[in-house]
């Protein structure tokens, strides 16, 4: 059981590698503002966290199965009780799933940000070609008070 644990988390490890690599790809298709691109990896993001789901749900009753021989408390703890070469092992797969975790949540947030960015410019266009314009005061909610002209005759 415990190398189905092992290859539980090396997989998990890798499929979070795939998904960063995956993050620095959305980061550069936002970085263009390739939309097109964006959407397509956003399918493939789907599909890597439905695998990221799948493994945790795994390792989840790989844990409960093996820690009723322990009383193990956390990850480190638990890995201890291992046989030495095991525990070796677990612990450097482990470390390598932190790092890949911690590399696609910084990715994450740092898309988050171009994403906005990109929605912003993409409404800073469409109001170009409606004619809106953003008055110079603020409304009573704190907002910008917008105008619009009329550059297209709609009922013709």
């Amino acid at each position: 059981m415990w190398q189905a644990l092992i290859d539980t988390l090396d997989k998990f490890g890798a499929t979070y590698d795939d998904l960063a690599t995956l993050g620095e790809k959305k980061y550069s298709a936002l970085v263009n503002v390739d939309m097109k691109s964006f959407s397509a990896l956003l399918e493939e993001e789907k599909a890597i966290i439905a695998k990221i789901n799948k493994l945790e749900q795994n390792r989840l009753e790989l844990f409960k199965d093996l820690s009723k021989s322990t009383e193990a408390t956390s990850a480190e703890d638990f890995y201890k009780s291992a046989p030495a070469p095991i525990a070796e092992e677990l612990f450097k797969l482990h470390k390598r799933l932190v790092e890949n975790v911690q590399r696609a949540l910084k990715l994450r947030d740092d898309n988050q940000v171009l994403a906005q960015c990109a929605l912003d410019s993409a409404q800073i266009k469409l109001n170009k070609l409606g004619g809106a314009t953003v008055e110079p005061t603020y409304s009573g909610k704190g907002t910008g008070v917008v105008t619009h002209q009329k550059n297209f005759d709609f009922m013709a």
